[in-house]
Order: structure tokens, then sequence, then C-alpha cells
């Protein structure tokens, strides 16, 4: 999308008008109630993902009594311990960058022509006082804004060079390649742990073999940081789960359609210390397969799991804009702007 220019009037600050209202653009999708999902086959029109993992022999039945260790007992009751999943081909990591974003709800503007680069294999953290618009850029990102009635927007979001809001992409399409983890953990209460994994791939139309779900459950609450603590229980309800463990599912759920990017929006501040702990423990190691865009209050949680920073600010009435972005190091140990400089040293906000 292009940004529209800015008119300005004889006299007076440059106001940049509202476009027409997203909705009239992007048809809203439906959503999908939990009993919708559950009830969902794989026999309609459905694609093989090839980064699903394939099945392997020795791949564990959720099906089957738990054994300690995580084994299953066989038909003929033994026990066994279920082999390492299959490695899953490497892709190439992504590239997000947004440019020129204006985003106005009804007529008030709350971004205006912001630009951020959110390099490939890296953390990107967005930082600045509340109100100043850095929840609604992050769901600009995959595509968010446009559920609100009123949302206008202006600019391009680009994911490895194409724009996620050309009329020709579908909305899911911009749902599974770039995820999105909330500040409150929302998994499906009555489903089990194993079917609020393997949700995300009825809601896009993946084809998987039961095999292929298991490792990719197996796989997925691994790098959410859960397996150990629910491997034993996959077919308990994953409301049963503490907040911390619940947030860690909706990081598994996110990370079963292969996101290309996962976007944060404050995880961990409804969390304890120790379950904040090992959220970040997580994305430190999600990094190496996935880029990730989070939003954060805390400013020790930004320089210890982000690789570059962006400080937004909005400040007497104008829309949110990004003061300073780049190395988390520098940002917080030399910053360019005194604005960035009292921010980040708790002087305000």
């Amino acid at each position: 999308m292009s940004v529209q220019p800015p008119v300005t009037p004889p006299m007076g600050p440059a106001v940049t008008p509202p476009p027409a209202p997203l909705s009239t653009l992007f048809p809203a999708a439906p959503v999908a109630t939990a009993g919708e999902l559950a009830a969902a086959d794989t026999e309609a029109t459905t694609t093989v993902d090839p980064y699903l993992p394939p099945p392997t022999p020795g791949s564990f039945a959720v099906d089957a009594p738990p054994v300690p260790g995580g084994g299953v007992v066989d038909a003929g009751g033994a026990a066994s311990v279920p082999a390492d999943p299959a490695p899953v081909p490497q892709r190439p990591l992504s590239s997000l960058v947004a440019r020129d974003i204006s985003a106005w709800f009804g007529t008030h503007q709350v971004l205006d022509r912001v630009s951020l680069e959110m390099p490939a294999g890296e953390v990107t953290a967005l930082i600045g006082p509340s109100g100043c618009g850095k929840s609604t850029f992050l769901r600009i990102l995959n595509r968010m804004h446009e559920l609100v009635p009123s949302a206008g927007l202006a600019g391009e979001v680009m994911l490895d060079g194409e724009d996620i809001y050309e009329r020709s992409r579908k909305l899911t399409d911009a749902r599974k390649h770039i995820g999105m983890v909330f500040q409150k953990p929302n998994p499906f209460p009555a489903m089990s742990i194993y079917d609020n994994v393997v949700a995300g791939l009825k809601l896009t139309g993946v084809k998987a073999s039961k095999e292929t779900k298991d490792e990719l459950v197996q796989r997925c609450l691994t790098s959410g940081g859960l397996w150990n603590e629910v491997k034993d229980r996959l077919r308990q309800p994953g409301g049963g789960l503490s907040g911390g463990q619940q947030q860690r599912l909706c990081i598994a759920r996110s990370l079963a359609v292969r996101p290309q990017v996962l976007l944060m929006d404050e995880p961990c501040s409804a969390l304890d210390p120790t379950s904040t702990r090992v959220i970040e423990e997580t994305i430190a190691e999600l990094r190496q397969e996935v880029t990730i865009v989070i939003v954060t209050h805390n400013m020790q949680q930004a320089a210890r799991v982000s690789q570059r920073c962006a400080f937004f600010l909005a400040s007497h009435g104008t829309p949110g804009v990004i003061v300073e972005h780049g190395d988390t190091e520098a940002m917080f140990g030399e910053p360019r702007d005194q604005r960035t400089h009292d921010y980040v040293n708790g002087r305000f906000g």
C-alpha cells in the first residue's frame, strides 16, 4: 500500500487525512471457535507443508498410557522411550520491514510515518510509554489492525520483500507466516494440550499424518520450553496449566505452523519472575529459528533478550513516532537522543 501524502493547509501544522477504513479494503476473516477447530477435518482441500517434520519410526503415540521418561506402552505391554524428533529442513530466516506506517482509529491518528527494519534471526524490542502506538504497530505487522472497523492504515509491511497488505495476499497467509503471542495467555481451555498445539494446522488447512502431528507436538513443546513438564499429560486440558505454562503453550501453538516471524505483545507482563525467566530463555533459543519482535515495558527485559531496539514516543496529543532505533547495547549505553536516555533510565514513562 502506498503512503498518502500529507495535506498542508495554509496555516498550522501538516495534517495527514485518514484513508478509508481497512474493513472496506480487506474483508474480515471468520474467527474459528474451539468447537469448530476440534470438529475440523483434514479431508478438505489441504496442502502439505514441506517444513513439517517427517514421521520417523518409534515416534510416540499420545493415546497410549505414559511411562516414566516420557515413553509409551505398546500393544504387547512393553515400555519404550520415544526417539528424538527427526530433523526439520532448515530454511532461511526472514526479515520484516515496515515502511512509512501511519495508522488511525477513525479520525484519530496514532502512528505517523513509522519505518523500521527487523533483521532476520534477531529479537527486536519495541519500547516506550503507554499510549505511544507500539502495540498498534505490532498488530499492523500481521494484519490484526484491520479487525477494528474504524481502523485506517497507510504504508507497507514487507516480509522478505513482499507486501503482506497486497490485495492478492490472503489474510490467513499473513497470519501463518507471522505469528502472534498475546499479553494474556489464551489457550483453548477445553482442548487438550496436544490439540492446542495442532489447532493451527486445522485453521490453516495443512494436512499432516498422525505420526507427523506427534512429532510436531513434541518438537514445538520442546522449543517452547514445556515438553518435560507436560509430556505425560498431553491429553489433559490446556486450561489446567499454570499461567506461565499456558503462555509457553501459546508459544508452542504459534510455532506449529512454522511462522517466519513471531510477534510477542508483553508476553511476561502477567507472569511471576520464575516464569518470566523461562520465557526469556525460550526467546533466546527461538531466535535461532524465527525472527522475533517483542513489545515490553520492562527495560531490563528489553536489554536482556533483544539485539535491536526501537523507542516509540507520542507527546502532547501527537501521533506516535520512533525517536531512535538501533543496536540495543548502544541505545541503553550511549543513546543519541536525550529523550531515549531519559526513558531507559526511568526518568519518565
